[in-house]
């Protein structure tokens, strides 16, 4: 008897475990929605692109939840993540909300419900406690594996990795930063920080991650190029949700089996990636970008309702004209209009004899017509003050061969030259001459850049200036005032380097 008992019992488990096995072996989906590089974008933009008028207007905040929650109306396997530099480019990241600059987009995405994020390199804009204090708002993790402190602590309430549990399913995201993080953020922002290896860090948590997960994710915000080396170098990685260069992947990028999505930049567009899992394994993976066209009315929600507050709020304090262009202000390699003005501006302001500025650094083109302080904040979007210091004549031709030789990005005032390349990569100048007289070599010269290029001298100008002095002009407030006081401009080009004929 005891022994039929313990047969029937044993036939029991053995059925109890052969039905678990059947469960869990069966196929699970998931769909993962995921943005980047939002730059503040909370309200709609003319859709740049399109030719005929009036332009359709894309993005915002509004049309994403309306998209995201009609999504999640239809399934219940939803993931929504994000890829970092949700800030800098609209006047909102100035404006402080539970003690952050900028913290109201954080509160609009925890309305629309984000499951996880990796910083950007411009989240570190403003300073390291202002990160802290937007993670803080966030109600989703802040992942970010590879930026650590010197004690190789995680010090901007950033944990590594999370596991999301979603449709039966157990998902392991890991945080990634660009290494090359020290060339990108003002480097007064950065002390204490130290960014990890990308290769061994994601290696390193997928080891730990995949005997834990169905699948394993990487959440980078580094730049597709980087991502597939990435991709190429890990074993046991899944997918990359990536971010940085404002690629519009239409389909996922595969490298080495590994899947690479990215939406482009601005809230333009929300990527959609469908997938199967079985046995731990991806199965089957369709992805795609959805153009976020925004409709002229949506249904009154929490998000629209705080978006409409926010962009009142800002309309009210930069919607004031400020000057009028005749003509467009387009960027361009190193010799565009609106790179000239802004340079100059800086010359002027600090009355020196040379003026540097970083291309990069000018975020927007501005059309012809009448120019806002929204506008030229979106053009001058970074919290820069103005610095100077001296070169020598010797050193400024240093800088010139430099520029020639290297194409760099710089934009160039008070100074002018010709030049010829040699076939061994030498650079020849002739005829340099600053605000028109010729250059003295033995002769020390003012120049002025942005703090951010001093932090990054060696890059754009090939020698590291020494005695910098920082001034009490911010590079958005110098523009401004010199707007301001020409008020109706017409687009100059000023050429500062000519190949010689």
């Amino acid at each position: 008897m005891k022994r039929s008992v313990a047969f029937r019992a044993s036939l029991f488990l053995f059925a109890v475990s052969a039905l678990f096995g059947t469960l869990v072996a069966q196929p699970r989906t998931l769909t993962i929605l995921h943005t980047n590089d939002m730059h503040a974008a909370f309200v709609p933009r003319e859709a740049v692109w399109v030719k005929t008028q009036p332009r359709p207007m894309v993005g915002g905040f509004t049309e994403l939840a309306y998209t995201v929650d009609s999504i999640r109306h239809t399934r219940s396997d939803v993931l929504l993540l994000d890829g970092g530099d949700v800030m800098t480019g609209n006047p909102i990241t100035e404006r402080v909300y539970k003690g952050a600059s900028g913290g109201t987009l954080f509160e609009m995405m925890n309305m629309i419900g984000y499951d996880a994020w990796c910083p950007g390199n411009h989240d570190l804009d403003v300073s390291q406690a202002n990160l802290i204090a937007l993670a803080s708002i966030a109600k989703f993790p802040t992942l970010c594996a590879n930026l650590v402190n010197d004690q190789h602590q995680f010090p901007l309430h950033n944990i590594p990795y999370t596991i999301i549990k979603r449709n039966g399913l157990r998902v392991g995201i890991i945080g990634i930063i660009s290494q090359e993080l020290y060339s990108l953020v003002l480097q007064a922002n950065l002390t204490g920080l130290r960014v990890l290896s990308p290769q061994e860090t994601t290696q390193k948590y997928v080891d730990l991650l995949r005997p834990k997960t169905d699948l394993v994710i990487a959440l980078t915000h580094q730049g597709v190029d980087e991502d597939s080396a990435l991709a190429a170098s890990v074993h046991g990685l899944d997918m990359i949700v990536g971010a940085h260069s404002h690629t519009r992947l239409k389909v996922p990028r595969v490298v080495n089996g590994v899947y690479i999505v990215q939406t482009g930049s601005n809230i333009e567009n929300l990527g959609v990636v469908s997938l199967t899992v079985d046995n731990h394994r991806l199965t089957n993976v369709n992805g795609r970008l959805i153009q976020l066209w925004a409709a002229k009315k949506r249904p009154t929600s929490p998000v629209s309702t705080l978006v409409d507050s926010m962009q009142a709020e800002i309309e009210k304090e930069y919607s004031e004209v400020i000057g009028v262009l005749h003509g467009d202000w387009v960027r361009g390699g190193s010799e565009s209009a609106i790179g000239s003005y802004i340079t100059e501006a800086q010359r002027e302001a600090a009355r020196a004899d040379v003026g540097f500025m970083n291309i990069h650094g000018i975020r927007k083109d501005l059309l012809a017509g009448p120019i806002r302080k929204k506008d030229l904040f979106e053009a001058l979007p970074f919290r820069n003050v103005l610095a100077t210091f001296q070169l020598t004549g010797t050193q400024l031709r240093t800088v010139l061969e430099y520029a020639v030789r290297t194409r760099s990005p710089i934009h160039l005032a008070g100074i002018t030259a010709t030049w010829l390349l040699g076939s061994d990569s030498t650079v020849e100048l002739r005829d340099v001459r600053i605000n028109g007289n010729v250059l003295d070599d033995k002769r020390a010269y003012s120049c002025v850049a942005s703090d951010y290029l001093m932090g990054e001298a060696e890059r754009y100008l090939g020698i590291v200036p020494t005695d910098i002095i920082y001034l009490p002009l911010t590079l958005f407030g110098t523009v401004e005032k010199r707007i301001r006081e020409d008020h109706d401009i017409t687009p100059k080009v000023i050429p500062a380097l000519h190949r010689a004929q």
